[in-house]
């Protein structure tokens, strides 16, 4: 396999995953997030990822969670499954049931907390490709792991068998550039800021974003819409308007700036009429300065009244 082997690109939101106040999974409330996120034209979708609070659910849950997008999107647009774990037969064993309801392919991240060296991420990747049969989306996800992963790593990494896809998302931005070019012919490189930058990228072969929550609906696969029919002011448009969000609720590290970025998501879902749910503990929902900071950058968006 390798970048040729998939048609992914574009706008591919991790979603959040619904929670009702009691900290159940919610799965018609994630039925209703499914269809809207499919009807505002997503060009896929990743379930279990950091968004959707991977760590704080049970095996039974993820086969729930699974089954239910399986059924609901399987064939319609590409399905990824978060399956980061802190061992190889975990992550396959996540890969495996991802296989059973017809997603596309997996996403990993090297095994949090653990802080592994480049060896023994390297030894961890190659255990996982030799396990499972689904394309390998590489997570580059600093913030979780304590790990920003080198081009060198990355470059052997791009070299097994069935790794396709990184999704590189360090907030280093030289690092991510130098690993676009020196890996974009063998993999697909996802993590494309949405602004003049990532116009050139886009332009010179970059993919596009696995971004996060997808708020903003149809805006968002929209900027790569706008760069490939060649309408780059409205790209331009586009983009300013998700730069405002990020800049509003993150830091430059993708952290959230006044609550998890879980809960700010999430409370924006909700703000906005969609079932964003709540953030299961040890996630909190956001505090009342939390709330109307997230109010204050959607109605300066016009996306709700004052």
């Amino acid at each position: 396999m390798d970048r040729y082997s998939i048609q992914w690109r574009g706008y591919i939101p991790a979603i959040t995953t619904p929670f009702t106040a009691e900290g159940a999974l919610d799965l018609a409330a994630l039925d209703r997030l499914l269809q809207w996120l499919y009807e505002e034209g997503m060009h896929g979708i990743i379930i279990g990822g950091t968004q959707g609070e991977w760590c704080t659910i049970s095996s039974d849950e993820r086969k729930q969670l699974l089954q239910a997008v399986g059924r609901k999107l399987s064939g319609k647009i590409p399905l990824i499954a978060g399956c980061s774990a802190y061992t190889s037969s975990e992550v396959a064993a996540h890969a495996r049931l991802a296989a059973e309801y017809g997603f596309d392919g997996i996403l990993v991240t090297p095994p949090p907390y653990m802080v592994p060296t480049d060896r023994e991420i390297l030894a961890f990747y190659g255990e996982v490709n030799d396990a499972v049969s689904l394309p390998i989306c590489v997570y580059n996800w600093p913030p979780g792991t304590n790990v920003d992963m080198s081009l060198n790593l990355l470059r052997d990494i791009a070299g097994l068998s069935n790794v396709v896809a990184i999704k590189n998302s360090t907030a280093n931005l030289r690092h991510f550039i130098d690993v676009f070019f020196e890996l974009k012919d063998q993999v697909r490189v996802f993590g494309v800021p949405m602004n003049d930058l990532g116009i050139l990228l886009v332009q010179q072969g970059a993919d596009g974003t696995m971004g996060a929550g997808g708020v903003l609906g149809r805006e968002l696969p929209g900027y790569f819409n706008a760069i490939w029919e060649d309408d780059l002011p409205r790209a331009r448009s586009l983009g300013a308007r998700n730069e405002l969000l990020m800049q509003a609720w993150f830091k430059p590290d993708y952290t959230g700036r006044f609550g998890s970025a879980q809960a700010i998501f999430k409370a924006a879902l909700n703000e906005l009429g969609l079932p964003g749910g709540y953030p299961r503990r040890p996630l909190l929902p956001l505090e009342a300065e939390g709330v109307r900071l997230v109010r204050q950058a959607l109605v300066q968006l016009g996306k709700l009244g004052a």
